[in-house]
């Protein structure tokens, strides 16, 4: 009987892990998305994003560190930050996302490191070498023209990273970075943070640009200004671009397509000083006929030009997507959540007294 309980306690736990990581997306074909497992020491195995543009290269790398989610970080979905990582390869970088040991389907344990969190950040770090090891490796990456980026606890190990020499990084991206270490031996979490930038700042090695916002639900902005003073009286070098409120929480700015006029002409100036590209390339026709087609506006019947408007935007959204036309001209589209054909459909209609059909889901034209 206990052996029968034990097997059903072993049941539960998988579906409950099956079931607590995000339903994982298709690869985006547009951007050259592929998932690599690097090797870190003995054992530990990183799993790995990279976005690219098309051709051989070799292209600058932008290497973009993760957040923590609440929670197990076992369970937390393997990060894209598409919105950046399209921005990006538009401007012909290849884009590298390596989840840290013991997130989504990396291997190891996530290793909190107690009340310390400039120790964490910099064993977080060790995981951002091992990636930039591999990815320099690699024929289509100039190993000469390197920026790394990072979110939340990301931006924070993207600050360690900066604290090392490591050959061809020119600049180091900061989004709301940082740490909330609030257990029963970290009263003082906030003291903590700002002790952690100034000892990060009296070793820094590269120039930094931050982004933070008014209503950081888990910064504030005088904290930030403590931290960012800490760090430059170290010795760091920090550009704070504190840009106000977004909606309801600027912790979201970097993953959000309507955060990109706050934060990418700070970005593009930046790189410029510090001698990476900026200029979006001229878009090139896809070498797969199905994505030629798919990018051909020119096939879509009915559509006018508020409609082709819509659709460029459509094609620039992550999946699943899709985008529905009527004979009458009109057209509507949808992305991510719940069923977006329906919604696709839905919107069009709204604007239409023919009835709407679908023209495209993610990357197949469906139109009869």
């Amino acid at each position: 009987m206990k052996i029968r309980s034990a097997a059903v306690l072993l049941v539960l736990f998988a579906c409950a892990a099956a079931g607590g990581r995000a339903q994982e997306r298709p690869l985006n074909s547009a951007l050259n998305e592929s998932v690599v497992m690097i090797r870190h020491g003995f054992g530990v195995e990183l799993e790995t994003t990279i976005f690219k543009p098309d051709g051989a290269g070799p292209f600058p790398l932008a290497v973009i560190n993760h957040g923590k989610s609440l929670g197990n970080p076992r369970f937390q979905a393997r990060s894209r930050f598409i919105v950046a990582a399209r921005e990006l390869v538009r401007r012909g970088y290849v884009v590298a996302i390596p989840m840290r040991a013991g997130f989504s389907n990396s291997s190891g344990l996530y290793i909190e490191g107690g009340c310390n969190i400039a120790g964490n950040a910099r064993h977080q770090a060790t995981y951002v070498r091992t990636a930039l090891d591999y990815m320099t490796k690699q024929p289509y990456v100039d190993r000469t023209r390197i920026v790394v980026m990072g979110q939340s606890h990301g931006g924070l190990t993207s600050m360690a990273f900066a604290t090392e020499p490591y050959e061809g990084v020119r600049g180091v991206f900061n989004f709301a970075g940082g740490l909330r270490l609030t257990g029963s031996n970290c009263f003082d979490w906030q003291d903590n943070l700002v002790r952690a930038f100034r000892e990060l700042g009296s070793s820094a090695r590269f120039p930094t640009i931050w982004f933070y916002g008014d209503n950081d639900s888990y910064f504030e902005i005088d904290l930030v200004k403590r931290m960012h003073a800490a760090y430059t009286a170290a010795g760091g070098k920090a550009q704070l671009v504190a840009y106000g409120p977004f909606k309801t929480d600027a912790h979201s700015l970097f993953g959000d397509r309507d955060g990109l006029p706050l934060w990418l002409p700070e970005a593009e100036r930046f790189l410029q000083a510090v001698g990476m590209p900026t200029a979006v390339l001229p878009r090139t026709a896809p070498e797969d006929p199905a994505l030629a087609a798919l990018s051909d506006v020119s096939r879509i019947p009915h559509v006018n030009e508020s409609c082709v408007k819509g659709y460029a935007l459509f094609l620039d959204y992550d999946y699943p997507r899709a985008y529905a036309i009527s004979p009458d001209g009109r057209c509507g589209y949808a992305y991510g959540g719940e069923d977006p054909k329906k919604r696709a459909v839905n919107n069009c209609q709204r604007r239409s007294r023919e009835p709407c059909r679908l023209y495209a889901v993610d990357d197949s034209i469906v139109w009869q």
